[in-house]
């Protein structure tokens, strides 16, 4: 029998025996509560998230947290696909370093992220130009666009990237994540939000797939 709430306690604090334990106990039992023990993975990755934007975990922690998340997937994969899921497609959504920035740990620690809570995550990866990100909005019918950045001169990409989506006539949520990114950087680049955190890009990006 699974207990959600030791399964969600174990993942946020990083606890990869008892996570993994917990979910071989699951498909040992037939995979029945696969979706709830995802769930449960999934809470406990929101406390990971929490922790770091108080300061508690790090970068190293969100890395090795989303490479459990992953592993936590596999172990379950068998039992989702086998229709134990709730039904709903899984949003997808893209996600870039913009173009003359080549920085992709944050990229990387919001993919992991992203994906652990369900979205489809379609990374072009790094240096991306503003006419490559139009390109795959409009042959995925991308919804959601997710832009990294570290340097100062990627608020310069993202708006540049911003303004060919707009001048594409493409309806998508744009947000922007990254050390140079702020609420006037938001107002800048024309984004209809920022994230200062990887916790706060799944919020946001799970607010806007449920509307």
């Amino acid at each position: 029998m699974l207990d959600s709430e030791k399964l969600m306690e174990a993942m946020g604090d990083l606890d990869e025996d008892t996570v993994k334990e917990t979910l071989d106990n699951v498909m040992a039992e037939g995979g029945s509560e696969a979706q709830a023990a995802l769930a449960a993975c999934q809470k406990g990755m929101d406390i990971v998230g929490k922790r770091f934007e108080e300061g508690e975990y790090f970068v190293g922690d969100l890395i090795y947290a989303g490479e459990l998340m992953t592993d936590s997937v596999e172990i379950l994969k068998d039992a989702l696909a086998g229709g134990t899921g709730d039904g709903q497609q899984k949003t997808k959504m893209l996600l870039c370093t913009v173009q003359a920035d080549l920085h992709d740990i944050g990229k990387n620690i919001v993919k992991a992220m992203l994906e652990a809570n369900g979205f489809d995550v379609l990374d072009l990866g790094i240096d991306v130009a503003p006419e490559k990100v139009v390109e795959a909005v409009k042959a995925n019918n991308i919804k959601i666009v997710a832009l990294s950045g570290v340097l100062t001169l990627a608020i310069d990409s993202m708006k540049k990237t911003i303004e060919a989506l707009k001048a594409a006539g493409l309806d998508c949520k744009v947000i922007i994540g990254g050390a140079p990114v702020s609420e006037e950087a938001m107002k800048i680049t024309g984004a209809d939000e920022w994230a200062y955190s990887p916790q706060k890009t799944v919020d946001t990006c799970r607010k806007w797939a449920e509307e």
